[in-house]
């Protein structure tokens, strides 16, 4: 090779290298901040569900705050080169979506969807080509929060509270029969997803023994309306 190609490849390493550097900073800031949210709801598993919103509360700052290091990474990728380059953030950003969409359960008893997890983190629609939530992301971020919250319905019956385990396999169900009707090819996520089966599981073991033991009080019937 003649000297001219050898400086251009050089450049052309050294381009890289820099993007690599500059990439792996933000991912260490972001690692920074989702250990610091799932730290913050960690304590979910001793706080008592009248003072859940307060603690919530205090995580979101954090949450909010991820938007700052992915428009940050959205100024380095180069365009078209998401795919190159998203396996050093994705495990960071799957923590984020954790974070997120475990929150918004816990505020609003509801699934934050994919589209509107990805405004919470910022995600603007023309880095698309550079940063974006990919569905798998989400849905690893999605696996995440049940896994918490299998550990949620045996840890509020400890607190006394027996309502949040039925609330809570009421949601989880859902989530697993969306699950169900997705064409999963990732091998990752596929074997994540059978997991959920034992959530489901341990979930339903302590709604029986709740209820079992008649700690929650069922709700009467709704009569049905009288048809004309």
């Amino acid at each position: 090779m003649d000297s001219q190609t050898l400086d251009n490849l050089n450049q052309m390493l050294d381009h890289e290298s820099d993007i690599r550097e500059r990439i792996r900073d933000q991912v260490n800031e972001f690692d920074k901040k989702t250990r610091t949210v799932v730290g913050i709801l960690s304590k979910i598993h001793s706080t008592h569900s009248e003072s859940m919103p307060s603690l919530i509360e205090t995580a979101q700052p954090v949450i909010h705050s991820f938007s700052e290091t992915i428009t940050t990474l959205a100024s380095i990728i180069p365009p078209n080169q998401f795919w190159r380059w998203k396996d050093m953030w994705c495990n960071s950003l799957r923590t984020a979506v954790f974070a997120a969409v475990l929150s918004e359960y816990l505020t609003k008893g509801i699934l934050l969807s994919l589209e509107s997890t990805s405004a919470i983190l910022g995600m603007q629609e023309e880095w698309h080509d550079r940063v974006h939530l990919a569905v798998e992301d989400y849905l690893h971020g999605l696996i995440t929060m049940v896994n918490e919250l299998s550990r949620l319905a045996v840890n509020a019956v400890i607190l006394g509270d027996f309502e949040e385990p039925l609330k809570i396999s009421a949601f989880v169900k859902e989530v697993f029969l969306g699950f169900s009707m997705l064409n999963l090819k990732n091998d990752t996520l596929r074997r994540r997803f059978d997991s959920l089966k034992y959530d489901m599981k341990k979930i339903e073991e302590v709604v029986y023994d709740v209820s079992l033991r008649k700690l929650v009080v069922k709700q009467p019937p709704v009569p049905a309306k009288p048809t004309s």
